[in-house]
């Protein structure tokens, strides 16, 4: 998949479930979502993680086996003929993962790690970079360049806000067109940007009522794409259900989103 596919008058989507949870309701999301940026004239790239490796307790659910679930997203793939993202965490995942999906995604906390940037990179596939929680926008010309410098010219780079404080994240919007300075696709995720971490529970928490409000402003800076994790049953969600989209919610959220799109075009 090349860069220039999700390129058109609106803006891209990456979405579907945190994590893999079985077949059919991958399928079920993937087709639901597809009729509605088929009808919205949106780029879409479905993401379902295989395996969900940065969890707070020992106990959380973590996938249901990687070949089953990468076997899964190529199953979207093929029955949708829609690309495929989702999250790599060691450098020889890479080389496996790239067999069934499309687009690579170096999560935030691992944005540095350079044998894992070069990996993926080296597989031809496309690089999705989320923004470390700890790193100004200016630094992620440096992750991407790794990328580039190995040979890959194909990259986004992820904006999911920035820690405050010992329980809470911010979105600096600033960043958006300071990282589309360097000449790559920007995105917001504006599920984990709401995220509420480090909860006493040892589940993270979130503030889901105000993804259509960063979702917006996103749209409103100019960014690229955006990035909404979403399930049909969020309270039944194994893994971050509680920053999650309603799946219900997703066709009316997107059609605000073009509107204001389309107004500031």
């Amino acid at each position: 998949m090349n860069i220039s596919e999700l390129k058109s008058d609106n803006f891209f989507l990456l979405a579907g479930p945190c994590v893999i949870e079985g077949e059919e309701m991958a399928l079920s999301i993937a087709e639901k979502i597809l009729n509605i940026t088929t009808k919205l004239n949106i780029p879409y790239v479905f993401k379902g993680s295989y395996r969900k490796a940065n969890r707070s307790r020992v106990d959380s659910f973590t996938g249901i086996g990687d070949e089953k679930a990468l076997k899964i997203l190529r199953k979207v793939r093929e029955t949708f003929g829609v690309p495929v993202v989702t999250d790599i965490h060691e450098a020889h995942e890479a080389a496996m993962a790239a067999e069934y999906v499309d687009v690579l995604q170096i999560p935030a906390f691992l944005c540095r790690q350079t044998d894992l940037l070069i990996a993926a990179a080296e597989t031809g596939k496309m690089v999705n970079i989320k923004k470390g929680q700890f790193l100004a926008p200016g630094a992620m010309k440096f992750a991407a360049q790794k990328i580039i410098d190995s040979g890959n010219n194909n990259v986004t780079l992820t904006e999911r806000g920035v820690s405050y404080g010992y329980g809470d994240l911010v979105v600096d919007f600033r960043g958006i067109p300071e990282m589309q300075e360097f000449g790559f696709p920007v995105v917001l995720d504006a599920t984990h940007c709401l995220q509420k971490p480090n909860q006493a529970s040892g589940v993270t928490g979130g503030q889901p009522q105000l993804i259509e409000t960063m979702c917006k402003a996103a749209i409103a800076v100019g960014v690229d794409g955006l990035f909404i994790e979403t399930h049909p049953n969020t309270a039944e969600a194994k893994s971050d259900g509680a920053n999650m989209l309603p799946l219900d919610q997703l066709e009316g959220l997107l059609t605000k989103l073009v509107r204001i799109r389309e107004a500031i075009r």
